[in-house]
């Protein structure tokens, strides 16, 4: 069959072609099947757009989304959808991402791989021609998912050091440990709010969208989109700046409490608003021929029938795959809870004593079982913290920003200082994570009120202090048959210990290592 020219005259009243009456029902029935089969994935989504104002802009964007395919529905029209079963190596490989991210309960990655699956369903029934018409519209649609909090801390450090700097060169002395911060006028400290990352993530998808309608250019675009990035870090990096010299200059009646989250809006809605405006100058007018789909497009041999469902029954039971396997690991693994009890000796001479180091507990959520005890050995004393985890699901996990040392508005301990360094456990390399803590009520001695604690994971019996490495040896024991049993091991000790924390903490580890890991690797079940 020779090919067909296909007039733009012939679609101006956007008829539908044949070969669209078959390949759109198949379409909108994938659609369906795939939001029935990971609806929880998509719950959460919704869920953390909900309860998160720094994702809410994310209800826009399905919509937004529609309404740029509709701009392009003439040029669609003028195409035969093609079933592309090449596409099928694609979808098992995102469809196997969701299973990893599912079996060690990771938000961002199945809610990354499932909307990878819902853009693959476009090239795979409809053809690569088809979604190369629609290739931003595709893309824009994974600024849907709720990611990006990871960069938190980074930013936070990143205002901190920023706001420290300035305010030394306004000539006002500032003391600084951490995240926290005193000048003259009272004491800062910057949290979550104060990163920044809303706003990053705001002016990136509104800076994106804007850029592909104001620009014809890949270079303007890509330029507009680089600067739709680094002008809400650096605009957050002054609006912390001012907010601390207002209430400096105010005598802290300006710019406390809920007020400077007001101005830090008003702030970054004014600088995005001017990055628009100067963005603006340079936009370019869309092609007369492409605004009006002017022209004509040389359609394919109309593809049959067959080909159009038996390419959307493979694609419906590919992504079936991963659900069938999570039953099957579930079914094996069984409903067993746990029980840990904290031996009363250690090692020869550490013996169990109370009340806990400097009443100090590790805000990790929903354990399946934990202690917290002291340990004493030569006038020495170490808090261990265990939180054993089983059956993980995304409510309760080992690995998750809401387990952390200290919470931000802890009112008793503030976090100062965190590291790393590698220990020889059981003649292998092993790393652990330090950090320093103190009190909220700055003590008199430098040393005074301060613990030094050490954090790693323990997971089937293998050490890492490594979020990543932590997930990935989850997956991959759950993955064997092995379940998820997994754990976090925390020591803590004051930092003014004779011979200095470090030391106190390297010696009981060193000597008590061995236990611990038995205790985790005999954990009993309830049945």
């Amino acid at each position: 069959m020779s090919p067909v020219a296909i007039p733009y005259a012939a679609v101006k009243s956007f008829e539908v072609p044949a070969p669209w009456r078959q390949a759109l029902p198949a379409l909108t029935l994938l659609l369906l099947w795939m939001l029935f089969l990971y609806r929880e994935t998509g719950a959460a989504m919704v869920t953390i757009w909900a309860r998160s104002e720094t994702f809410t802009h994310a209800f826009l964007v399905p919509p937004i989304v529609l309404w740029l395919v509709w701009r392009q529905r003439r040029l669609i029209a003028m195409q035969t959808p093609v079933p592309t079963v090449g596409a099928f190596l694609l979808i098992a490989g995102a469809a196997f991402v969701w299973l990893l991210g599912d079996l060690v309960a990771v938000n961002a990655v199945t809610q990354l791989a499932f909307v990878a699956l819902l853009v693959l369903t476009v090239p795979t029934l409809l053809g690569w021609a088809v979604a190369r018409l629609i290739i931003f519209p595709l893309g824009f649609l994974f600024f849907a998912v709720p990611i990006g909090e990871f960069l938190m801390p980074q930013f936070m450090e990143w205002t901190a050091n920023f706001t420290v700097f300035a305010l030394r060169l306004s000539g006002i002395p500032v003391y600084r440990e951490g995240l926290q911060f005193v000048i003259p006028s009272g004491n800062w400290s910057v949290v979550e709010a104060c990163s920044g990352v809303r706003y990053l993530i705001a002016s990136l998808t509104v800076g994106t969208l804007f850029a592909y309608l104001n620009y014809q250019s890949n270079k303007r675009r890509i330029l507009f989109v680089i600067v739709s990035i680094a002008v809400p870090v650096v605009a957050n990096w002054m609006r912390a700046y001012l907010i601390v010299m207002l209430g400096h200059l105010s005598g802290n009646k300006l710019a406390a409490g809920v007020d400077h989250l007001i101005y830090g809006w008003l702030f970054f809605g004014v600088v995005i608003m001017l990055m628009f405006i100067i963005g603006a100058r340079w936009a370019e007018s869309e092609p007369v021929a492409v605004r009006r789909g002017a022209g004509s497009l040389v359609s394919k041999p109309a593809v049959t029938l067959t080909r159009v469902w038996l390419t959307t029954i493979g694609f419906a039971a590919l992504v079936s795959l991963p659900h069938m396997a999570l039953w099957g690991l579930d079914r094996d693994e069984g409903g067993d809870s746990v029980s840990l009890s904290a031996p009363t000796t250690l090692a020869p001479g550490w013996q169990a004593v109370q009340p806990n180091v400097a009443d100090f507990k590790p805000a990790f959520q929903t354990p399946s079982a934990e202690i917290n005890h002291n340990y004493t050995s030569q006038g020495r004393v170490v808090g261990l913290y265990l939180g054993y985890y089983r059956h993980q699901n995304y409510s309760r996990k080992l690995v998750s920003s809401d387990n952390v040392l200290v919470v931000s508005q802890d009112p008793r301990w503030a976090q100062v200082s965190s590291g790393r360094r590698v220990l020889n456990l059981d003649n292998k390399p092993v790393g652990v994570r330090t950090a320093e803590l103190r009190g909220r009520v700055l003590a008199e001695k430098a040393n005074e009120g301060r613990l030094v604690v050490w954090q790693m994971y323990w997971i089937s019996g293998r050490v890492t202090s490594s979020d990543y490495l932590a997930k990935a040896y989850g997956a991959f024991y759950r993955l064997l048959g092995r379940g998820d049993d997994s754990a976090v091991i925390i020591i803590s000790t004051p930092k003014d210990q004779v011979g200095g924390g470090d030391a106190v903490l390297d010696s009981f580890l060193s000597t008590n290592y061995a236990t611990i890991n038995e205790l985790l690797l005999k954990t009993p079940k309830n049945r």
